[in-house]
């Protein structure tokens, strides 16, 4: 039996390799983790079967020379970084180290494949929500004439944030507002978000409606709002939800299913601002119109008043008898024609300045 120094395995084992692979391979494949130490970055790759369950993995190397490079084309072209569920197509370099072992060694990227399937992911979202009815729910709710008690979902740390509550308690309406604490960037927001949206779903009665804000950071990092589950939850949400997270590129298919959105928190807070705005300005005018209709009714009726006031002093019967006329009547009955005298009746004749009583022949 032939033996062989551990060295020697591992040279014939590179040496196999390096004869028979090519200098480089485009692989189509998942990030499934993603860390950097050092300016170097650690993947795992993998691919996933129809039914979810894991087909192959391997571990990727981009070292420091050439990571920040790719990363930062990466995002020029994307608008969003290198990210744990993201598919990429990359180049490597297989190798067989002799300490190290196996390893694939990332020395290219394709940012278009990325696009693509970010593309083809967000059409899938859009088309489930629509398939299920659920697409333009948001759109059917009644946002409350007086919008002022407010759930905000968004980070207290993001500056955006603070201008959304600065520009808020600068105004001369007094909003009520209570923040439900979430991370709206990288690979933990989907799941904070969530959590958030499903907390104020369980106060859902103390507030007239919700608001997602990202305040602050990059202006990348944008795909969880693009996420199906998140854009489920908010679109069956019973409260109006209004968004300024920032979508500078393109229209999130969660700004798609909310009931209003907007561009930034600050355009979120002067919409809320200007709309109470305008109720004051309504409200000042159905006032002015009330107290405009209750005077003329004021005056029409005083003058009706002062109408029936003088048809009665005109009928009052002591007006009558000033012009000469007399009242004849029997046992307080007005008597108005002759058949109604008996013989024997006693009448009474009214005149201005008395009464006059006789017996009836």
């Amino acid at each position: 039996m032939q033996a062989y120094n551990l060295s020697e395995l591992t040279s014939i084992v590179a040496g196999t390799l390096s004869a028979h692979l090519d200098s480089s391979y485009w692989v189509r494949a998942e990030i499934a983790s993603l860390s950097v130490s050092n300016g170097h970055a650690y993947f795992d790759l993998v691919e996933k079967a129809d039914s979810g369950l894991l087909s192959a993995k391997m571990r990727a190397t981009c070292w420091s020379s050439l990571y920040p490079m790719i990363a930062a084309y990466f995002q020029s072209e994307t608008g969003t970084k290198l990210q744990v569920g993201m598919n990429i197509l990359i180049e490597v370099e297989v190798q067989f180290h002799d300490v190290y072992g196996l390893s694939a060694n990332i020395i290219n990227i394709d940012p278009q494949y990325s696009l693509g399937e970010l593309a083809r992911s967000r059409q899938v979202t859009i088309a489930r929500l629509h398939e299920e009815g659920i697409f333009d729910l948001q759109k059917s709710l009644v946002l409350p004439s007086l919008v002022r008690r407010l759930a905000v979902v968004s980070s207290h740390q993001a500056a955006g944030y603070e201008d959304f509550i600065h520009q808020l308690e600068s105004s001369p309406f007094a909003f009520a507002h209570t923040l439900f604490p979430a991370t709206m960037q990288g690979e933990q927001a989907e799941a904070s978000l969530i959590r958030a949206i499903d907390t104020v779903f369980e106060e859902a009665d103390h507030f007239d409606a919700m608001v997602i804000i990202r305040g602050g950071g990059a202006s990348t990092d944008l795909t969880c709002f693009d996420a199906y589950e998140l854009c489920a939850r908010c679109a069956q949400f019973p409260l109006p939800i209004l968004t300024g997270i920032g979508h500078t590129r393109d229209v999130s298919v969660l700004d798609m299913v909310v009931h209003t959105p907007l561009k930034t928190p600050t355009a979120v807070a002067a919409f809320l601002i200007d709309r109470l705005t305008e109720q004051q300005e309504q409200l000042t005018y159905l006032r002015q119109r009330l107290q405009h209709t209750a005077e003329r009714q004021i005056t029409l009726r005083r003058h009706r008043l002062e109408m029936l006031a003088q048809a009665i002093k005109m009928y009052n019967p002591e007006q009558i008898y000033r012009k000469g006329y007399s009242l004849l009547t029997a046992s307080g009955k007005t008597i108005r024609s002759v058949q109604d005298i008996q013989p024997g009746m006693t009448l009474t004749t009214h005149l201005q300045d008395g009464s006059i009583h006789s017996v009836a022949q």
